[in-house]
């Protein structure tokens, strides 16, 4: 691309940018620039008066006649077919419930069930490490798995794939590096040995288009707080092709998941389709502001967003080369932006100290242990202006060393 070289060049291409208009719809603090809804996601402005309608009007007027008048009990399964175009997916194919833990122990309990006899599972070793701990205590109930992992200084995939391997979990978007899988490509190499995929799509939903159906995916879980901007706590979701939905059996057999929950009976009876991957009674509240979001992501074309994105990145990581290099950091996300995700990781020996002066100073990342300094460009609401602010002060506080300061070697409980 043609690096700026003005920051009024960059104030230019956020004037012809399509999506400008969406950053509006979000809440950004003055004298902020947001790189981490990789983690977190801004605020949107709707969020507050959906909260407020569920609490005040749903609860408060409603009380337990909402379940039926609101619509609160179906809202897993009709929040699923809203966000099912997000990740490529039809309707009835997702659910949205619990924590990206629980789904995952969820699908890929119920994948193993359709792999009788074979006794390996696949993994990354630079998985997020729920998946790894999520594989292990699944795993270890039932006895008599193998692990093998891939990457990172492991075999790869194909050397592992053979007739003994039940299910093969894998992020599509590393969430250190942001490297991205082919998604259509592997599912068919897991495919040929008779495997099935979990696809973990926390760092890839909302920040590029996600093809599930067309890659004839199996499972898939994910998280709505990141890109999605379904605020702190929102509930996660879970993909199952509906090719599958009839023979998997989720092992989480809470009474939202059967067949016919209110009939009260003794026997657990799944219900069908997606329906039974829900377990018991949903976090209601948390379920409002990701409804507000979801508003604004049907305004989204996911071709533009994706666009935005890699210009971004591209744009943040010429700034980086021209600015930075010559103190101590080094990209390590992938240069090719087809092959990353909507991030940038750059490895610094010092990495946490200098994002805390990064984050004092306005340009809020984060970091990733042993060194890793993190940055997501969420599209929405990131422009290219941002992008030259952010390089600019990493620029400085490498440059003065200003991360030596005392104050910035305290480790937080999160980083």
């Amino acid at each position: 691309m043609n690096v700026p070289r003005t920051r009024s060049e960059c104030e230019q291409l956020d004037e012809a940018d399509p999506l400008r208009q969406l950053r509006d719809e979000f809440v950004l603090p003055d004298g902020v620039v947001y790189l981490d809804g990789n983690s977190l996601g801004a605020l949107p402005r709707r969020a507050r008066a959906r909260v407020r309608e569920m609490v005040d009007v749903e609860w408060g007027q409603g009380l337990i006649r909402s379940w039926n008048e609101a619509g609160w009990f179906d809202l897993p399964l009709t929040l699923g077919d809203r966000l099912a175009p997000l990740i490529g997916a039809g309707s009835g194919e997702v659910v949205v419930c619990d924590s990206t833990s629980v789904n995952l122990f969820k699908v890929f309990t119920a994948a193993l069930g359709m792999r009788p006899g074979r006794k390996v599972v696949v993994a990354e070793a630079g998985s997020f490490p729920t998946d790894l701990y999520v594989m292990e205590g699944a795993t270890g109930l039932l006895e008599g798995y193998e692990r093998r992992l891939i990457g990172d200084g492991q075999p790869g995939l194909d050397d592992v794939l053979d007739d003994d391997v039940a299910v093969v979990v894998l992020s599509h978007v590393d969430y250190r590096t942001g490297r991205l899988h082919d998604m259509a490509a592997v599912t068919e190499q897991v495919h040929r040995h008779g495997a099935l995929v979990v696809w973990d799509l926390c760092h890839s939903v909302g920040a590029l288009p996600v093809h599930l159906e067309d890659c004839a995916a199996d499972f898939a879980v994910g998280c709505t707080y990141k890109y999605l901007n379904g605020g702190p706590g929102a509930p996660a979701f879970a993909f199952v092709a509906t090719k599958h939905q009839n023979e998997a059996r989720q092992p989480l057999s809470g009474w939202h998941g059967h067949a016919d929950p209110f009939a009260f009976v003794g026997g657990y009876e799944p219900a069908p389709g997606i329906g039974r991957f829900r377990a018991g009674t949903p976090q209601l509240l948390s379920y409002a502001p990701l409804q507000a979001s979801l508003d604004v992501w049907d305004r989204v074309d996911l071709a533009e967003l994706r666009a935005k994105s890699e210009a971004l990145t591209e744009l943040f990581i010429a700034l980086v080369d021209r600015e930075c290099a010559e103190h101590g950091v080094e990209v390590v996300s992938p240069r090719d932006a087809r092959e990353r995700g909507s991030q940038v990781a750059l490895r610094h020996a010092d990495g946490y100290p200098v994002m805390q002066a990064l984050i004092e100073r306005g340009i809020i990342g984060d970091f990733r242990a042993p060194d890793l300094l993190r940055f997501g460009f969420t599209p929405l609401y990131v422009g290219f202006t941002d992008v030259w602010d952010a390089v600019q002060v990493l620029r400085e506080v490498l440059a003065t060393q200003a991360w030596r300061d005392e104050r910035y070697q305290v480790r937080a409980a999160v980083t």
